[in-house]
């Protein structure tokens, strides 16, 4: 749904103020064993950990394992924060079908004449594919490998938390681009909101962006993207011309009126729920020091919420494209 209102910026303490921004595992134990005798739930919220289906042999790239989990190898300089196995390639699958955004695949079959090349930093791109798609493993990081004045069109997207310095990157893309090209970013905010108030300051759905503000300091790598207009501003200063801003809502959960955002919405926490350790296991254990226990308590207190029908949760969603100048 289209946003109505300006995102308002989202702020956190420093370094030293992390722990009484984030609050103590007793805080979602509490609140578990609360719902539990007033509600008497008999789902298990706390499933088995998820074996890693990545193969560690037989790759040109050793995986990092994490709780069982594997993310991808600390090759280079990239730090990327989600895990890379099938489950959380599974929960991304549910993300690009709700927003039909995967610019791989799909603008591959929409466009047979051109050629398309994707880049990741692990090698987890699907087997069957599009005679004109190509995959390299690569770090949008570091200088571009691609010529000058080479490609079209540029699309990059979900980098929050992975980027220290995006006003290098959109001078990589605008190098890159042929002149009239374009360059469009999908970044979303890492806050859960609501504009009833249900979305408190003690409840897991609020706690979720603090894990990757938090965590995104300590990398040097934001995560409030949207919050500050990084997109925007860089890619202005980077060169680009005709810019245009999308913002939207995107609900999490069945709780929207309008069927179409019902739907989406309900995609969204499937989405989530797929893998919900996945996303915020690094964020938390290796950048925020919480045991694997205490991340277990965190989701399940987290998909308590999210799946009450009296909590209208939702995120923000920033679509920003520009061209390349004719002449620059």
């Amino acid at each position: 749904m289209p946003a109505d209102e300006t995102p308002a910026t989202v702020t956190g303490g420093d370094e030293s103020t992390t722990d009484q921004l984030l609050h103590p595992v007793t805080h979602w134990e509490q609140l578990n064993e609360q719902e539990e005798a007033d509600n008497h739930d008999a789902d298990s919220v706390i499933s088995n950990p998820a074996e890693s289906t990545a193969s560690m042999t037989s790759s040109i790239l050793s995986y990092r394992t994490i709780q069982g989990r594997t993310f991808h190898s600390e090759r280079g300089n990239a730090q990327y924060w989600a895990a890379n196995d099938e489950q959380q390639n599974e929960s991304m699958d549910i993300v690009d079908l709700i927003l039909t955004l995967k610019p791989g695949s799909d603008f591959a079959d929409q466009f047979p004449g051109a050629k398309v090349v994707g880049t990741d930093i692990s090698p987890i791109q699907p087997a069957w594919i599009p005679p004109n798609l190509e995959f390299h493993i690569d770090d949008c990081t570091q200088p571009w490998t691609f010529a000058p004045d080479s490609i079209d069109f540029v699309h990059m997207r979900y980098l929050f938390g992975s980027i220290k310095d995006w006003l290098a990157l959109f001078k990589e893309a605008f190098r890159a681009c042929r002149p009239g090209g374009w360059v469009e970013s999908h970044e979303a905010s890492a806050m859960m909101e609501s504009d009833d108030g249900t979305v408190t300051d003690t409840s897991a759905m609020h706690e979720w962006g603090r894990f990757f503000i938090e965590g995104g300091k300590k990398m040097g790598q934001p995560c409030t993207i949207i919050e500050d207009d990084l997109q925007q501003k860089c890619m202005r200063e980077a060169g680009f011309e005709d810019i245009q801003i999308a913002d939207y809502k995107i609900a999490i959960g069945g709780w929207p009126k309008d069927k179409k955002m019902r739907e989406i919405g309900q995609f969204v926490l499937a989405a989530l729920e797929q893998d919900f350790e996945g996303y915020v296991l690094y964020m938390a254990s290796q950048l925020l020091g919480w045991s694997m226990q205490e991340v277990k308590v965190y989701c399940a207190q987290l998909r308590r919420e999210l799946r009450s029908t009296a909590n209208h949760p939702f995120f923000r969603y920033r679509a920003v494209y520009g061209r390349k100048p004719q002449t620059s």
